[in-house]
């Protein structure tokens, strides 16, 4: 035998929730209007150059490289887009 004694610790009530804390994960999943929107994850090759100059200008605007990226395409890729 191990020595463990054969008794479990009981388990308590869950804890109340924090509003503060739910409403921080409740923002965390992602824009109004956009929580509900499916995703898909896109990958492509830059050279480390631009992977880099991409992520250096992301920081300095003080979004995330997604963030930017997305932004970037929405307006390259609207969908009322007017033929050029």
């Amino acid at each position: 035998m191990s020595g463990r004694s054969s008794q479990r610790a009981p388990i308590g009530r869950r804890p109340a929730a924090d509003p503060a804390a739910q409403a921080w994960i409740q923002q965390q999943t992602g824009a109004p209007g956009r929580a509900q929107e499916y995703t898909a994850r896109l990958t492509i090759d830059v050279t480390p150059g631009l992977r880099g100059r991409i992520k250096v200008i992301a920081f300095e605007r003080g979004v995330t490289v997604a963030e930017m990226l997305r932004e970037l395409l929405e307006r390259e890729f609207a969908r009322t887009r007017v033929a050029p």
